[in-house]
Protein backbone atom coordinates (compact mmCIF):
# COMPACT_ATOMS: atom_id res chain seq x y z
CA UNK A 1 0.00 0.00 0.00
CA UNK A 2 1.24 3.48 -0.87
CA UNK A 3 2.83 5.27 2.08
CA UNK A 4 3.68 2.10 4.00
CA UNK A 5 7.29 1.80 2.84
CA UNK A 6 8.42 3.29 6.19
CA UNK A 7 6.32 0.93 8.29
CA UNK A 8 8.23 0.01 11.44
CA UNK A 9 7.11 -2.34 14.20
CA UNK A 10 10.26 -1.90 16.29
CA UNK A 11 9.32 -1.47 19.95
CA UNK A 12 11.06 1.14 22.07
CA UNK A 13 12.88 0.20 25.28
CA UNK A 14 9.95 1.14 27.52
CA UNK A 15 7.53 -1.13 25.67
CA UNK A 16 10.08 -3.96 25.58
CA UNK A 17 10.47 -3.59 29.35
CA UNK A 18 6.70 -3.63 29.88
CA UNK A 19 6.35 -6.59 27.52
CA UNK A 20 8.88 -8.61 29.50
CA UNK A 21 7.19 -7.73 32.80
CA UNK A 22 3.78 -8.75 31.46
CA UNK A 23 5.21 -12.01 30.10
CA UNK A 24 6.77 -12.82 33.48
CA UNK A 25 3.53 -11.96 35.28
CA UNK A 26 1.46 -14.10 32.93
CA UNK A 27 3.81 -17.08 33.18
CA UNK A 28 4.42 -17.02 36.93
CA UNK A 29 1.14 -15.74 38.33
CA UNK A 30 -1.80 -16.07 35.92
CA UNK A 31 -0.80 -19.45 34.50
CA UNK A 32 -0.33 -20.80 38.02
CA UNK A 33 -3.93 -19.80 38.78
CA UNK A 34 -5.42 -20.85 35.42
CA UNK A 35 -6.90 -24.16 36.57
CA UNK A 36 -8.38 -22.53 39.68
CA UNK A 37 -9.93 -19.81 37.51
CA UNK A 38 -11.43 -22.48 35.28
CA UNK A 39 -12.88 -24.54 38.10
CA UNK A 40 -14.04 -21.71 40.37
CA UNK A 41 -15.15 -19.36 37.56
CA UNK A 42 -13.41 -16.50 39.33
CA UNK A 43 -10.22 -14.54 38.80
CA UNK A 44 -8.37 -14.31 42.13
CA UNK A 45 -8.34 -10.89 43.77
CA UNK A 46 -4.56 -10.98 44.01
CA UNK A 47 -4.31 -11.33 40.21
CA UNK A 48 -6.57 -8.30 39.79
CA UNK A 49 -4.53 -6.27 42.29
CA UNK A 50 -1.24 -7.20 40.63
CA UNK A 51 -2.72 -6.22 37.26
CA UNK A 52 -3.62 -2.82 38.68
CA UNK A 53 -0.11 -2.34 40.05
CA UNK A 54 1.37 -3.12 36.65
CA UNK A 55 -0.86 -0.54 34.97
CA UNK A 56 -2.70 -3.07 32.81
CA UNK A 57 -6.04 -1.34 33.37
CA UNK A 58 -4.61 1.85 31.89
CA UNK A 59 -3.37 0.47 28.58
CA UNK A 60 -5.73 2.60 26.48
CA UNK A 61 -5.69 5.75 28.60
CA UNK A 62 -3.39 8.75 27.97
CA UNK A 63 -0.69 9.59 30.49
CA UNK A 64 -2.35 12.85 31.51
CA UNK A 65 -5.25 10.83 32.91
CA UNK A 66 -3.07 8.26 34.66
CA UNK A 67 -2.74 5.65 31.91
CA UNK A 68 0.30 4.25 30.15
CA UNK A 69 -0.19 6.49 27.13
CA UNK A 70 1.12 4.04 24.56
CA UNK A 71 0.19 3.64 20.91
CA UNK A 72 -1.65 0.76 19.29
CA UNK A 73 1.53 -1.08 18.29
CA UNK A 74 2.71 -0.97 21.90
CA UNK A 75 -0.70 -2.05 23.18
CA UNK A 76 -0.75 -4.98 20.79
CA UNK A 77 2.67 -6.07 22.01
CA UNK A 78 1.28 -6.23 25.55
CA UNK A 79 -2.04 -7.73 24.48
CA UNK A 80 -0.12 -10.51 22.73
CA UNK A 81 1.48 -11.45 26.06
CA UNK A 82 -1.86 -11.24 27.89
CA UNK A 83 -3.49 -13.45 25.27
CA UNK A 84 -1.05 -16.27 26.02
CA UNK A 85 -2.84 -17.18 29.24
CA UNK A 86 -6.32 -17.93 30.54
CA UNK A 87 -8.77 -16.20 28.21
CA UNK A 88 -11.12 -15.31 31.06
CA UNK A 89 -8.42 -13.06 32.48
CA UNK A 90 -7.56 -11.88 28.98
CA UNK A 91 -11.20 -10.89 28.37
CA UNK A 92 -11.59 -9.04 31.67
CA UNK A 93 -8.59 -6.86 30.84
CA UNK A 94 -9.36 -6.63 27.12
CA UNK A 95 -13.01 -5.62 27.52
CA UNK A 96 -12.03 -2.96 30.06
CA UNK A 97 -9.12 -1.49 28.11
CA UNK A 98 -10.91 -1.89 24.78
CA UNK A 99 -14.61 -1.22 24.35
CA UNK A 100 -15.03 -0.42 28.05
CA UNK A 101 -12.84 2.71 28.01
CA UNK A 102 -11.96 3.78 24.46
CA UNK A 103 -15.32 5.50 24.01
CA UNK A 104 -14.58 7.91 26.84
CA UNK A 105 -10.98 8.36 25.64
CA UNK A 106 -11.98 9.09 22.03
CA UNK A 107 -15.39 10.74 22.43
CA UNK A 108 -15.61 12.11 25.94
CA UNK A 109 -15.43 15.80 26.77
CA UNK A 110 -12.81 17.09 29.18
CA UNK A 111 -15.13 16.97 32.17
CA UNK A 112 -15.99 13.32 31.47
CA UNK A 113 -12.35 12.39 30.96
CA UNK A 114 -11.28 14.04 34.20
CA UNK A 115 -14.09 12.35 36.10
CA UNK A 116 -13.72 8.78 34.82
CA UNK A 117 -10.39 8.08 33.17
CA UNK A 118 -8.04 8.30 36.18
CA UNK A 119 -10.15 5.78 38.13
CA UNK A 120 -10.43 3.53 35.08
CA UNK A 121 -6.66 3.71 34.58
CA UNK A 122 -6.01 2.65 38.18
CA UNK A 123 -8.55 -0.15 37.96
CA UNK A 124 -10.57 1.44 40.74
CA UNK A 125 -13.36 1.52 38.17
CA UNK A 126 -13.90 -1.34 35.73
CA UNK A 127 -15.35 -0.46 32.34
CA UNK A 128 -17.99 -2.23 30.22
CA UNK A 129 -19.82 -1.67 26.94
CA UNK A 130 -23.58 -2.27 26.66
CA UNK A 131 -24.99 -2.40 23.15
CA UNK A 132 -26.43 -5.90 22.63
CA UNK A 133 -30.08 -6.61 23.39
CA UNK A 134 -32.34 -9.62 22.82
CA UNK A 135 -33.54 -8.00 19.57
CA UNK A 136 -30.33 -6.16 18.67
CA UNK A 137 -27.18 -8.19 18.12
CA UNK A 138 -25.72 -8.06 14.64
CA UNK A 139 -28.57 -5.66 13.76
CA UNK A 140 -27.36 -3.03 16.18
CA UNK A 141 -29.87 -0.43 14.96
CA UNK A 142 -32.81 -2.47 16.29
CA UNK A 143 -32.42 -1.22 19.86
CA UNK A 144 -35.45 -1.22 22.16
CA UNK A 145 -33.80 0.54 25.11
CA UNK A 146 -35.14 4.10 25.22
CA UNK A 147 -33.82 7.33 26.67
CA UNK A 148 -36.20 10.22 27.28
CA UNK A 149 -34.94 13.60 28.37
CA UNK A 150 -36.66 15.10 31.39
CA UNK A 151 -35.17 18.32 32.63
CA UNK A 152 -31.47 17.85 33.32
CA UNK A 153 -31.68 14.05 33.15
CA UNK A 154 -32.41 11.25 30.74
CA UNK A 155 -34.66 8.39 31.83
CA UNK A 156 -33.57 5.04 30.36
CA UNK A 157 -35.66 1.89 30.11
CA UNK A 158 -34.67 -1.41 28.58
CA UNK A 159 -32.58 -4.55 28.92
CA UNK A 160 -29.13 -5.37 27.63
CA UNK A 161 -27.64 -8.85 27.60
CA UNK A 162 -24.33 -10.67 27.08
CA UNK A 163 -22.55 -7.70 28.66
CA UNK A 164 -18.94 -8.60 29.45
CA UNK A 165 -17.68 -7.40 32.86
CA UNK A 166 -21.25 -6.56 33.89
CA UNK A 167 -20.90 -8.13 37.35
CA UNK A 168 -17.70 -6.22 38.21
CA UNK A 169 -18.02 -3.02 36.18
CA UNK A 170 -18.52 0.41 37.68
CA UNK A 171 -18.87 2.43 34.48
CA UNK A 172 -20.84 1.40 31.39
CA UNK A 173 -20.99 2.88 27.90
CA UNK A 174 -24.66 2.32 27.03
CA UNK A 175 -26.51 2.85 23.74
CA UNK A 176 -30.18 3.86 23.82
CA UNK A 177 -32.80 5.29 21.45
CA UNK A 178 -33.51 8.98 21.96
CA UNK A 179 -35.59 9.45 18.77
CA UNK A 180 -37.11 6.31 17.24
CA UNK A 181 -38.24 8.21 14.15
CA UNK A 182 -34.61 8.76 13.05
CA UNK A 183 -33.50 5.13 12.95
CA UNK A 184 -29.74 4.77 13.37
CA UNK A 185 -29.44 8.56 13.76
CA UNK A 186 -31.76 8.45 16.76
CA UNK A 187 -29.40 6.42 18.96
CA UNK A 188 -27.36 8.12 21.68
CA UNK A 189 -24.52 6.83 23.86
CA UNK A 190 -24.36 7.42 27.61
CA UNK A 191 -21.89 6.95 30.43
CA UNK A 192 -23.76 5.17 33.21
CA UNK A 193 -22.49 4.37 36.69
CA UNK A 194 -23.64 1.22 38.43
CA UNK A 195 -25.03 3.24 41.36
CA UNK A 196 -27.35 5.40 39.25
CA UNK A 197 -31.00 5.01 40.36
CA UNK A 198 -32.84 2.42 38.26
CA UNK A 199 -29.73 0.50 37.19
CA UNK A 200 -29.23 -3.14 38.14
CA UNK A 201 -27.36 -6.21 36.99
CA UNK A 202 -29.64 -9.11 36.08
CA UNK A 203 -28.98 -12.79 35.49
CA UNK A 204 -25.42 -13.97 34.95
CA UNK A 205 -25.24 -15.97 31.74
CA UNK A 206 -23.33 -19.29 32.03
CA UNK A 207 -20.98 -19.82 29.08
CA UNK A 208 -19.14 -22.57 27.26
CA UNK A 209 -15.83 -20.84 27.90
CA UNK A 210 -14.19 -17.65 29.18
CA UNK A 211 -14.66 -18.81 32.76
CA UNK A 212 -13.77 -16.09 35.24
CA UNK A 213 -15.06 -13.45 32.83
CA UNK A 214 -18.72 -12.95 33.56
CA UNK A 215 -21.43 -11.78 31.19
CA UNK A 216 -24.83 -10.70 32.44
CA UNK A 217 -28.01 -8.79 31.75
CA UNK A 218 -28.24 -5.08 32.44
CA UNK A 219 -31.71 -3.91 33.45
CA UNK A 220 -32.64 -0.24 33.21
CA UNK A 221 -35.91 0.68 34.93
CA UNK A 222 -36.46 4.44 34.88
CA UNK A 223 -32.69 4.73 35.21
CA UNK A 224 -31.72 8.35 35.86
CA UNK A 225 -28.70 9.55 33.90
CA UNK A 226 -27.46 13.16 34.16
CA UNK A 227 -27.55 15.02 30.84
CA UNK A 228 -23.83 15.72 31.16
CA UNK A 229 -23.26 11.97 30.81
CA UNK A 230 -24.23 11.92 27.14
CA UNK A 231 -21.12 10.61 25.39
CA UNK A 232 -20.51 12.56 22.20
CA UNK A 233 -23.49 14.21 20.55
CA UNK A 234 -27.11 13.13 20.86
CA UNK A 235 -28.05 10.98 17.88
CA UNK A 236 -24.47 9.87 17.24
CA UNK A 237 -24.65 6.72 19.37
CA UNK A 238 -24.69 4.26 16.49
CA UNK A 239 -21.71 5.93 14.84
CA UNK A 240 -20.00 6.00 18.23
CA UNK A 241 -20.63 2.29 18.71
CA UNK A 242 -19.06 1.47 15.36
CA UNK A 243 -16.03 3.61 16.17
CA UNK A 244 -15.59 1.99 19.57
CA UNK A 245 -15.86 -1.51 18.14
CA UNK A 246 -13.51 -0.77 15.22
CA UNK A 247 -10.92 0.76 17.55
CA UNK A 248 -10.66 -2.43 19.56
CA UNK A 249 -10.25 -4.90 16.70
CA UNK A 250 -6.46 -4.71 16.47
CA UNK A 251 -6.24 -5.32 20.21
CA UNK A 252 -8.58 -8.29 20.02
CA UNK A 253 -6.52 -9.77 17.18
CA UNK A 254 -3.36 -9.34 19.25
CA UNK A 255 -4.93 -11.27 22.12
CA UNK A 256 -5.94 -14.00 19.67
CA UNK A 257 -2.37 -13.98 18.39
CA UNK A 258 -1.04 -14.55 21.91
CA UNK A 259 -3.33 -17.55 22.30
CA UNK A 260 -2.23 -18.97 18.94
CA UNK A 261 1.43 -18.63 19.89
CA UNK A 262 0.79 -20.34 23.22
CA UNK A 263 -0.97 -23.24 21.47
CA UNK A 264 1.91 -23.56 19.02
CA UNK A 265 4.44 -23.55 21.88
CA UNK A 266 2.50 -26.24 23.77
CA UNK A 267 2.10 -28.31 20.62
CA UNK A 268 5.79 -28.17 19.69
CA UNK A 269 6.78 -29.19 23.20
CA UNK A 270 4.32 -32.07 23.19
CA UNK A 271 5.24 -33.36 19.73
CA UNK A 272 8.89 -33.61 20.70
CA UNK A 273 8.19 -35.39 23.98
CA UNK A 274 5.44 -37.76 22.89
CA UNK A 275 6.64 -40.90 21.11
CA UNK A 276 4.70 -43.27 18.87
CA UNK A 277 6.11 -46.08 16.76
CA UNK A 278 9.52 -45.50 18.35
CA UNK A 279 10.00 -41.84 17.43
CA UNK A 280 8.73 -38.43 18.62
CA UNK A 281 5.46 -37.70 16.84
CA UNK A 282 6.95 -34.57 15.22
CA UNK A 283 8.79 -37.06 12.98
CA UNK A 284 5.48 -38.22 11.53
CA UNK A 285 4.57 -36.17 8.47
CA UNK A 286 0.90 -35.75 9.38
CA UNK A 287 1.81 -34.14 12.71
CA UNK A 288 4.66 -32.11 11.21
CA UNK A 289 2.28 -30.67 8.64
CA UNK A 290 -0.27 -29.66 11.30
CA UNK A 291 2.24 -27.74 13.44
CA UNK A 292 3.68 -26.19 10.28
CA UNK A 293 0.24 -24.89 9.32
CA UNK A 294 -0.25 -23.58 12.86
CA UNK A 295 3.06 -21.72 12.64
CA UNK A 296 2.31 -20.22 9.22
CA UNK A 297 -1.11 -18.92 10.26
CA UNK A 298 0.23 -17.55 13.55
CA UNK A 299 3.01 -15.67 11.80
CA UNK A 300 0.63 -14.32 9.17
CA UNK A 301 -1.69 -13.09 11.91
CA UNK A 302 1.26 -11.42 13.64
CA UNK A 303 2.21 -9.47 10.53
CA UNK A 304 -1.39 -8.45 9.81
CA UNK A 305 -2.03 -7.40 13.42
CA UNK A 306 0.96 -5.09 13.66
CA UNK A 307 0.35 -3.65 10.19
CA UNK A 308 -3.16 -2.57 11.19
CA UNK A 309 -1.90 -1.37 14.60
CA UNK A 310 0.71 0.75 12.80
CA UNK A 311 -1.99 2.18 10.54
CA UNK A 312 -4.05 3.15 13.60
CA UNK A 313 -1.04 4.91 15.13
CA UNK A 314 -0.54 6.80 11.86
CA UNK A 315 -4.13 8.01 11.93
CA UNK A 316 -5.01 6.11 8.77
CA UNK A 317 -8.52 4.96 7.92
CA UNK A 318 -8.78 1.29 8.89
CA UNK A 319 -12.48 0.42 8.61
CA UNK A 320 -11.86 -2.31 6.03
CA UNK A 321 -8.52 -3.46 7.44
CA UNK A 322 -9.81 -3.65 11.02
CA UNK A 323 -12.77 -5.76 9.90
CA UNK A 324 -10.46 -8.01 7.88
CA UNK A 325 -8.19 -8.40 10.89
CA UNK A 326 -11.03 -9.20 13.26
CA UNK A 327 -12.33 -11.79 10.81
CA UNK A 328 -8.94 -13.32 10.08
CA UNK A 329 -7.72 -13.28 13.69
CA UNK A 330 -10.74 -15.09 15.07
CA UNK A 331 -10.80 -17.64 12.25
CA UNK A 332 -7.07 -18.33 12.66
CA UNK A 333 -7.44 -18.78 16.42
CA UNK A 334 -10.19 -21.34 15.88
CA UNK A 335 -8.19 -23.25 13.27
CA UNK A 336 -5.04 -23.25 15.37
CA UNK A 337 -6.96 -24.40 18.47
CA UNK A 338 -8.58 -27.20 16.47
CA UNK A 339 -5.22 -28.41 15.18
CA UNK A 340 -3.75 -28.22 18.69
CA UNK A 341 -6.45 -30.58 19.95
CA UNK A 342 -5.73 -32.96 17.07
CA UNK A 343 -1.98 -32.85 17.65
CA UNK A 344 -2.44 -33.66 21.34
CA UNK A 345 -4.94 -36.42 20.68
CA UNK A 346 -6.85 -37.63 23.74
CA UNK A 347 -5.01 -35.38 26.17
CA UNK A 348 -6.11 -32.38 24.11
CA UNK A 349 -9.71 -33.24 24.94
CA UNK A 350 -9.13 -33.56 28.69
CA UNK A 351 -10.09 -30.57 30.84
CA UNK A 352 -7.07 -31.00 33.14
CA UNK A 353 -4.87 -29.79 30.27
CA UNK A 354 -5.07 -26.24 28.81
CA UNK A 355 -5.62 -27.21 25.16
CA UNK A 356 -9.28 -28.08 25.77
CA UNK A 357 -9.81 -24.73 27.49
CA UNK A 358 -8.30 -22.73 24.63
CA UNK A 359 -10.45 -24.68 22.16
CA UNK A 360 -13.66 -23.68 23.97
CA UNK A 361 -12.52 -20.11 24.51
CA UNK A 362 -11.62 -19.65 20.85
CA UNK A 363 -15.19 -20.19 19.64
CA UNK A 364 -16.60 -16.92 20.98
CA UNK A 365 -14.06 -14.84 19.05
CA UNK A 366 -16.03 -15.47 15.86
CA UNK A 367 -19.12 -14.00 17.55
CA UNK A 368 -18.40 -11.24 20.03
CA UNK A 369 -17.54 -7.66 19.08
CA UNK A 370 -19.01 -8.33 15.64
CA UNK A 371 -19.56 -11.76 14.11
CA UNK A 372 -17.43 -13.07 11.26
CA UNK A 373 -20.42 -12.55 8.97
CA UNK A 374 -20.77 -8.90 9.98
CA UNK A 375 -17.06 -8.35 9.32
CA UNK A 376 -17.58 -9.73 5.81
CA UNK A 377 -20.44 -7.27 5.33
CA UNK A 378 -18.19 -4.38 6.39
CA UNK A 379 -15.39 -5.56 4.12
CA UNK A 380 -17.68 -5.95 1.10
CA UNK A 381 -19.26 -2.53 1.66
CA UNK A 382 -15.81 -0.91 1.74
CA UNK A 383 -14.74 -2.83 -1.35
CA UNK A 384 -17.79 -1.61 -3.24
CA UNK A 385 -16.81 1.97 -2.43
CA UNK A 386 -13.23 1.38 -3.56
CA UNK A 387 -14.22 -0.31 -6.79
CA UNK A 388 -17.21 1.90 -7.63
CA UNK A 389 -17.31 2.77 -11.30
Amino acid sequence: MKGEEDMNFQLDEEIEFLKKNVRDFVQTEVEAAAMDIEKEDKIPDRIIEMSKEMGLFGLSIPEEYGGLGIGMVGKCALYEEIGATHNGFTTLIGAHTGIGTVGIVELGNEQQKQKYLPALARGDYIGAFALTEPSAGSNATNLKTTAEKKGDKYILNGTKHYITNATVADVFTVMAVTDASKGAKGITSFIIEKDFPGFKVGAVEPKMGLHGSHSAEIILEDCEVPAENVLGEEGQGYVNALKILANGRAGLAARNLGSCQKLLDLSMQYTQEREQFGVPIIEHQAVAHMVSEMAVETEALRSFTYRVAWMVDQGKKVIKEAAMLKLYGSEVYNRVADKAVQVHGGIGYISDYPIERFFRDARITRIYEGTSEIQKNIISSQLKKEYAL
